[in-house]
């Protein structure tokens, strides 16, 4: 009984190993071993393979718990209005003036702060703009409650209206984009410097030059960003993931609720 428990502290232990490495090999090997992991807490006392089995699938629909649960009875906004917000303090956002100076340094300027308050969610944006290039930057702090997390993106936008952008986004992002919208997924631990590096490579791949880009004035990159939120509920109501619950509200479908579980899937094997 002691050489199992050992067996199964082992890979859990060799599992948070491979997580440490800033590598997608190591990590996805680190899934691997909370999957064997979990089998072997539920075949060793039973003997059972079946029962391994149905233990390691509790990773695989567990999210339904939460899809059923708080998914389900969620209302959201057709149209987000952002409004001038005052930056959430130290004890909720710690880092929020080093990463302004992180991204200050690489010629960015400070444009506004801004948030949204819908629901249980708290979101706040901090928007900068390097004229250089006509790109944007922002630094976004989405507080759930009993959750808060924080993500950053680059923005460059083409006079044909294709939106190209690069970010740090921590989780399966619940909605689909626009047809338009070209998003790069980037791991959390890169520095800001080397996003920047990445969203290079990304218009460099799609052929966005500087004659391509559209010039911005700063003050249009906040109705810009507004249009950008109310056209990606309009795009996923056409989907079919969203559906109309009054002329103000929206809530996820069955159908949507199936997508968010296969974007878990999808982020569980990819990390």
């Amino acid at each position: 009984m002691l050489s199992s428990v050992l067996l199964v502290l082992g890979i859990a232990v060799l599992g948070m190993a491979f997580r440490s490495f800033n590598h997608p090999v190591p990590q996805r090997l680190s899934v691997l071993c909370v999957l064997i992991a979990s089998y072997l807490v539920g075949y060793l006392p039973s003997g059972s393979w079946l029962v391994g089995i149905a233990v390691a699938s509790l990773w695989i629909f567990l999210p339904w718990l939460e899809i059923l649960t708080k998914i389900r009875a969620l209302r959201m906004p057709v149209e987000r209005e952002l409004e001038h917000k005052s930056p959430p303090g130290r004890d909720l956002f710690p880092n929020l003036d080093d990463l302004t100076e992180e991204i200050e340094q690489v010629g960015f300027e400070q444009i506004t702060d801004l948030g949204c308050d819908w629901d249980a969610q708290r979101q706040f944006l901090r928007l900068f703009h390097r004229p250089s290039d006509q790109t944007q930057a922002a630094v976004c702090l989405i507080d759930q409650g009993n959750i808060a997390f924080y993500y950053m993106s680059l923005m460059t936008r083409s006079l044909d209206g294709q939106v190209f952008t690069t970010w740090n986004y921590p989780f399966a992002y619940a909605l689909k984009f626009s047809p338009k919208t070209h998003i790069q997924r980037v791991r959390p631990t890169l520095s800001f410097h080397a996003m920047c590096g990445a969203h290079r490579l990304l218009l460099s791949r799609n052929e966005v030059t500087v004659d391509t880009i559209l010039k911005l004035d700063p003050q249009q990159i906040q109705a810009l960003l507004q249009e950008d939120l109310t056209a990606q509920i309009t795009h996923n109501v056409r989907a079919g993931l969203l559906e109309p619950v009054d002329e103000q509200k929206v809530r996820y479908t069955w159908r949507g609720m199936i997508y968010l579980w296969f974007r878990f899937l999808w982020d569980f094997v990819r990390l």
